[in-house]
């Protein structure tokens, strides 16, 4: 199954600059999904990151891959109304610079769940290349 930005946009609250998810071309509710960033010159970011060698930073990579994170825990049915926070990042290592003109492949795999709490393994690639991985933890929350 698939995920268009709309329906990604029912299932996270996030919305531009912060919405870092373009596309999810697979999912299994509540265990797993890939999702796509197309990364772009025109990405707010850049403006600051560096102006004479543009960087994605890392800190958005990993929230990029939490918010894949949030898109396979928001399908399951307990957790609708709910949004993802971060507990805590682990492991966390970056591999690879992400440039304009870039497509990231974000993999995200849930690997416990309990009483709300969710955990994740992450890697994002440009095509075959690690870019970045982390550990992710979060809490599903109600939206106030």
């Amino acid at each position: 199954m698939e995920l268009n930005i709309m329906e990604i946009q029912k299932r996270i609250p996030h919305r531009y600059p912060f919405l870092l998810v373009d596309r999810i071309i697979e999912i299994e509710e509540g265990k797993s999904a890939i999702g796509i960033k197309n990364v772009t010159m025109n990405e707010p970011f850049f403006q600051g990151h560096f102006p004479q060698m543009p960087l994605m930073p890392g800190v958005l990579m990993v929230e990029a891959l939490a918010q894949v994170a949030g898109i396979v825990c928001g399908g399951i049915e307990e957790n609708k109304g709910k949004i993802g926070v971060f507990t805590s990042i682990d492991n966390c290592k970056f591999r690879r610079q992400v440039v304009p003109g870039d497509q990231l492949r974000l993999e995200v795999t849930i690997t416990a769940f309990r009483r709300g709490i969710a955990k994740a393994e992450g890697k994002a690639y440009v095509g075959e290349e690690l870019a970045c991985a982390a550990n992710l933890s979060f809490a599903m929350i109600d939206e106030k």
